[in-house]
């Protein structure tokens, strides 16, 4: 057994797993597990920046992380940075103070690199399911980009591109300063345009159309799973490995994209920090089920993050 700390800092939340890991068995035992909504892919696509506010909300959840795993006892940290990081002029200002904080460098890995870790951690678990064929797809949709990760025990291709739910709300969705309410039906096209130009570039490298499971990562997939399970409250482990529909993912996409915002912060199963994006995270998954010709989706709740503690655990 080893004792694990991973930290995934994406576009729209950052996240903890300390867990103990035991590669013989191939069991990973969570000790703590939580996420925090702090947005520090906030105006990127638009100014090329990370704006000073986001930088100390995801500094303030760095300071609460470094308590939680000293006091675990993790040996080992790992802190992967994505989309937002990679992509602003001034990550050295977010390397600086995530050293400072936690002693460890924020690794800023490529979009194949995060597909890698997101398959390991969403498929090591279901490799031995006789009720799931192969290959799986593995579909990440973050808030700044979406991973296509296909294999079946290992990885066999993998793209990385720039859609995802805060990124398209920010280009698409804001008129004036102040996101519509709900969206007019030429910025939901407009979505739907960039959605499936991103395909068509993922294509060029992962044959999407193969896949014979999709398996679905991330806030707003798990979101769209709790909506469709009809909790009163959010339940890490009905939604996990949950089998939803395309009829139903396409039901609570419509309904999503024409609520305002009160009527889905008024879902008892949504965060407080996706009431603004769900909508174009739902239209994503909604257009890449369509395009991969897949009835169903399963939901993970294991993914990047598991797939980092993986790493530190060989």
């Amino acid at each position: 057994m080893k004792r694990v700390a991973a930290i995934d800092c994406g576009t729209n939340s950052i996240r903890l797993l300390v867990a103990d890991a035991d590669p013989a068995t191939g069991e990973l035992k969570d000790l703590d597990r939580r996420m925090q909504i702090v947005r520090l892919g906030q105006g990127v696509d638009r100014t090329g920046r990370l704006a000073p506010e986001a930088l100390e909300r995801t500094f303030a959840a760095c300071r609460e992380y470094a308590a939680v795993i000293k006091g675990l006892g993790a040996e080992q940290i790992r802190f992967v940075a994505t989309s937002a990081s990679r992509d602003a002029e001034n990550r050295d200002d977010f390397v600086r103070g995530v050293v400072d904080i936690l002693g460890v460098e924020p690794e800023v890995i490529t979009g194949d690199q995060e597909a890698e870790f997101s398959f390991n951690g969403a498929t090591k678990e279901l490799t031995g399911r006789a009720d799931l064929e192969r290959p799986f797809l593995v579909v990440d949709i973050g808030g700044g980009s979406t991973e296509f990760v296909l294999g079946a025990e290992s990885v066999r291709a993998a793209r990385s591109v720039d859609v995802g739910c805060v990124r398209m709300t920010e280009r698409h969705l804001v008129h004036e300063g102040e996101i519509s309410d709900p969206p007019a039906p030429g910025q939901i096209a407009a979505i739907k345009a960039d959605v499936a130009a991103a395909l068509d570039h993922a294509e060029e490298t992962v044959p999407l159309r193969e896949a014979a499971t999709l398996v679905g990562l991330a806030g707003s997939v798990t979101t769209v799973a709790a909506i469709a399970l009809g909790l009163s409250q959010y339940d890490s482990e009905a939604i996990h490995h949950a089998r939803i529909s395309l009829a139903k993912v396409r039901e609570i996409t419509d309904r999503l994209l024409s609520s305002t915002h009160a009527e889905r912060a008024a879902i008892p199963v949504m965060h407080p920090g996706r009431v603004d994006v769900i909508a174009a995270g739902a239209l994503v998954l909604l257009s890449v089920m369509e395009r991969v010709g897949a009835g169903e989706v399963v939901v993970s709740e294991h993914d990047i993050l598991d797939g980092i503690a993986w790493s530190l655990a060989g």
